[in-house]
C-alpha cells in the first residue's frame, strides 16, 4: 500500500506539502500541486480514511437510513438509494447504508459514534419517532419524505398531495364519477407513512370538490389479495369505472383480473397509477400514471445535504411537482343505460 511519504519522495516535496495538497488547508503553488497530483495518480495513492477522519474530524461519509420492509416496493427504494450514492460520490462522500427497522436507535448510533458526517432518512412517517433526535442534534440531515411537522427540518419529496388531486382531476375530466383507490398494504397506513397518507388526502379533498364518490381499499398486493380487493370494490360500488392504484405489486394483477371479468381497459374501466415510469410502461396495458421521480429525489436530497455540510443551506422543504402522463389505460367513462 502506497504511503504519503512515498508520494512525497516521488514528487520531491515534503510530506507536509502532500498533506496540504490533499486537505486544501494551505495555498500551494500550481506547479507543486500539479507535481504532487501527478505522483498520486502514478503511484495509485489513496488517503487512509481513518487517519483522514482523525485529522479533520470528518468521516466524509453520509448515513442513508432505508428501512427495507416487506410491505414496501423495494425497487423504488433502492433506485432512490442508488441515486443518493451516486450523488454523494460526486461530492466526495461515501454512503453508509442502514437498512434495519431500528428507528431512533439508528439515529442515536450515528450521531453518538461519529460514524457519519450527516444523514439522509427515507420511509418517513407523519409522526416519525426519529425526528425529535434530528432536531436535537447539530448533525446535518435531510428527509426524503414529508412528516406532518416540518419545522426545523429539510425535506425533499414528490408532492404526493398534489399527485392525488391530479389523479382525481384526470378521471373526473373523463366523466368518471365513481372512483376506487387500490392503496398500499394496510401496515403502510397503520404506520401513517407520509407518501401514502398525503396521496390519499389529496385524492379525497379533490374528489369532494369535484363531487366524485371515492372508495379507498388498502391491498397487500399480489394476485390473491388484489382479487379480494377488486371483488370487495365492485360489491360495495358496482358503478365504479375509475381506479387509482398506488401499489406496484397490485397493478398487473388488477389489469389481469379486469380482463378475466370481461371489463375492457379503458372502454369499461380506466386505471391510473402512482408508480415508477417503467412499471407503468411495461404493464400489459400501458398505464396512465404519475411517475415517482426516484432519481431526482435522491439527487436533490444530496444537493440539500451537501449545501448544509458546506454551511450554505438552511432548513427547506422541496416538493417536486407531479406530472401525469396519459397512456392507453384511461379513457372516457362508459355511458350507463
Amino acid at each position: 500500500m502506497v504511503t504519503l511519504a512515498e508520494v512525497a519522495q516521488h514528487a520531491g516535496v515534503s510530506a507536509s506539502t502532500v498533506s496540504y495538497v490533499l486537505s486544501g488547508k494551505r495555498s500551494i503553488s500550481t506547479t507543486t500541486r500539479q507535481r504532487v497530483e501527478e505522483s498520486i495518480r502514478k503511484l495509485g495513492y489513496h488517503p487512509n480514511a481513518g487517519a483522514r477522519a482523525l485529522a479533520s474530524s470528518k468521516s466524509n461519509i453520509i448515513a442513508l437510513m432505508v428501512p427495507l420492509r416487506t410491505d414496501m416496493y423495494v425497487p423504488v427504494m433502492m433506485e432512490i438509494a442508488v441515486a443518493v450514492a451516486a450523488g454523494a460520490r460526486a461530492h466526495g462522500y461515501d454512503i453508509l447504508l442502514l437498512t434495519g427497522e431500528e428507528g431512533p436507535d439508528a439515529v442515536r448510533r450515528v450521531t453518538g459514534s461519529g460514524l457519519a458526517d450527516a444523514m439522509i432518512l427515507m420511509d418517513v412517517e407523519l409522526d416519525d419517532e426519529r425526528l425529535p433526535l434530528l432536531r436535537g442534534t447539530q448533525q446535518p440531515s435531510v428527509l426524503i419524505g414529508l412528516p406532518a411537522d416540518t419545522e426545523g427540518l429539510t425535506c425533499v419529496d414528490l408532492d404526493f398531495r398534489a399527485t392525488g388531486a391530479l389523479c382525481a382531476e384526470h378521471l373526473a375530466g373523463l366523466g368518471h364519477r365513481d372512483i376506487a383507490v387500490v392503496g398500499e398494504a394496510p401496515a403502510v397506513y397503520e404506520r401513517h407513512t407520509g407518501f401514502a397518507e398525503r396521496t390519499l388526502d389529496g385524492l379525497r379533498t379533490r374528489a369532494r370538490e369535484l363531487e366524485l364518490r371515492l372508495l379507498h381499499r388498502p391491498c397487500e398486493g399480489g394476485y390473491d389479495a388484489t382479487a379480494a380487493t377488486l371483488a370487495r370494490v365492485f360489491d360495495e360500488r358496482p358503478e365504479t369505472s375509475g381506479f387509482v392504484v398506488q401499489n406496484e405489486s397490485a397493478l398487473e394483477p388488477l389489469l389481469a383480473l379486469l380482463r378475466q371479468q370481461g371489463r375492457a381497459v379503458p372502454e369499461d374501466v380506466s386505471v391510473v397509477a402512482v408508480c415508477p415510469e417503467q412499471v407503468a410502461t411495461q404493464a400489459s396495458v400501458r398505464v396512465t400514471s404519475v411517475a415517482v421521480p426516484a432519481q431526482e429525489m435522491g439527487r436533490r436530497a444530496v444537493e440539500q445535504l451537501v449545501g448544509k455540510l458546506d454551511g450554505l443551506g438552511g432548513d427547506e422543504v422541496v416538493l417536486l411537482a407531479p406530472e401525469l402522463t396519459v397512456r392507453a389505460s384511461s379513457g372516457p367513462a362508459p355511458v350507463r343505460p
